[in-house]
């Protein structure tokens, strides 16, 4: 199955795997109808054109016209590895995988009588599941011929990191976001190391008539940016940090923390799992980069200054928050994908 850091890194490179990433999401919550719509177009329609060829010990059921084959049901449940730690649970879910292709075939057979299947948006969208199945089967093989971490490997993680594991914690990390103002820094700098709470904080910039907004979040160490963990760990309860960014300032302060250390037997195979993916993504990363390098590519039209547009777009720096807007992300969550998602 294709990892996390495996879809993001294809996010990156500019394939969007996020309708694939739906399917095998939502099989997981009660195998809803949608994981099995776009298979239709390539599974189902290739097993009706070969129906006579089937031998009747492959046939799980005939819908009307067509058949379902029980290379499919394994097929979505080698995929999705749905029950692959029960193996007593197999059964009834190879049962209800069948019931979910039972409903999906008679949706394509409608589909099909209805002639959607030569609509161009579902002619698009054949096409773009098509590219990026081949996209996620090149990463697999690319993962499949890497070197798996040694125990060894993720022992020595395990003691370069006490902050995610030995040492770990759970932070309640109170914020304030506010557009950066020259000179505004150190005075924000002053009231934190002076004890201030965040509440005089915010009444001191409303006196200045600055804008900002506030909020609250609590996590674990492991969904906080390796960058900014060493940083956050040392703090005691009403301590605080404050960060400067090209267009905004970030006053943040620990309101609670709790340990919840993680033992190493626990976390070895989370680390090798995490550390294979690191070296997979970084992998793919470097085979593109040479493809790239060798292969020809044009711009064309307005995208005719593509490597300059997307050097530009990728350095801009975020916008300033706006005045009154509610957090969507705090300063814990910036660049998180840095961390170590991978140990979730």
């Amino acid at each position: 199955m294709i990892t996390n850091r495996i879809i993001q890194f294809l996010n990156i490179v500019g394939v969007n795997i996020f309708s694939f990433k739906v399917h095998m999401e939502a099989f997981r919550q009660k195998l809803t109808y949608s994981i099995l719509f776009v298979s239709a177009a390539f599974g189902l329609a290739a097993c009706n054109n070969k129906e006579a060829e089937k031998p009747a010990s492959q046939i799980a059921a005939k819908v009307n016209s067509g058949e379902i084959s029980v290379h499919q049901v394994n097929y979505i449940l080698s995929r999705t590895g749905a029950g692959a730690n029960k193996p007593e649970m197999a059964p009834k879910i190879r049962r209800e995988i069948l019931d979910r292709l039972v409903d999906q075939e008679l949706a394509v057979e409608q589909a099909i009588e209805k002639k959607l299947d030569r609509s161009p948006d579902v002619l698009m969208s054949i096409e773009n599941a098509r590219r990026e199945i081949l996209a996620r089967a090149y990463v697999e093989q690319i993962a499949a011929g890497m070197d798996k971490p040694t125990v060894d490997d993720a022992k020595k993680y395990y003691a370069e990191h006490p902050q995610l594991f030995a040492e770990r914690r759970i932070y309640n990390i109170q914020e304030i976001v506010l557009p950066a103002i020259s000179g505004i820094a150190d005075e924000l700098r002053e009231l934190l190391n002076g004890g201030k709470s965040m509440e005089d904080i915010a009444n001191w910039l409303k006196g200045k008539g600055i804008k900002f907004v506030g909020g609250s979040a609590t996590r674990p160490a492991e969904q906080i940016p390796l960058e900014l963990l060493p940083k956050i760990h040392p703090l005691k309860v009403g301590q605080g940090l404050l960060m400067e960014g090209p267009q905004s300032i970030t006053v943040m302060r620990l309101a609670a923390s709790q340990s919840v250390p993680i033992s190493e037997d626990v976390a070895l195979p989370r680390i090798q799992q995490f550390l294979g993916n690191q070296r997979t993504t970084e992998a793919a990363k470097q085979e593109l980069k040479a493809l790239k390098a060798k292969a020809k590519i044009t711009y064309m039209g307005e995208f005719s200054g593509g490597d300059s547009a997307t050097s530009q777009a990728a350095t801009a720096p975020p916008a300033a928050p706006a005045a009154g807007a509610a957090i969507s992300k705090s300063a814990a969550d910036i660049a998180v994908e840095k961390g170590v998602a991978g140990l979730k």
